[in-house]
């Protein structure tokens, strides 16, 4: 007889040491990957499309306004749209809007500042005339148009 007696070998238990340091690592890693979206756009956006188009380069110099359909026309009612940041606005608010995004950009950097339009292909020209006229007036003439690549049909 032994004095030794064997020891059953069983499947040794799964280290999980180094599991928070994983799980952590890729938490911080989406933190800082991600970037949140600015605004959510609540009008129809279906953008026309151009051959000559140019990729804006400073974005925080850049004012967008959305013109369309909105997509909840019980709330909004018919006809076209102005989204300024989160909500739907009057022409006569964005003035007040392009007021409010001059503030935080230094002055030197001011005429430097770009009002984009994004609006939809079925937009009526009379709205956008609208916003060309409130911006000529407050001196923000920097205007340019949100586009798809891609040739005319």
């Amino acid at each position: 007889m032994s004095k030794f007696s064997k020891k059953k070998k069983g499947m040794p238990a799964i280290n999980t040491a180094s599991l928070p340091d994983i799980v952590f690592m890729l938490l911080f890693f989406f933190m800082v990957a991600t970037t949140m979206r600015e605004t959510s756009v609540m009008v129809k956006q279906q953008l026309p499309t151009a051959t000559e188009v140019k990729k804006l380069e400073d974005k925080r110099l850049i004012s967008t306004i959305y013109v369309g359909e909105a997509e909840d026309q019980k709330k909004y009612g018919e006809g076209d749209k102005i989204q300024l940041n989160d909500k739907i606005a009057d022409v006569s608010q964005v003035r007040n809007f392009i007021f409010s995004q001059r503030e935080p950009i230094p002055e030197d950097e001011r005429d430097y500042m770009t009002t984009l339009i994004k609006a939809d292909i079925k937009s009526n020209v009379g709205t956008i005339n609208d916003i060309k006229k409130e911006l000529r007036e407050i001196n923000a003439l920097k205007v340019t148009y949100s586009t798809n690549i891609g040739v005319e049909k």
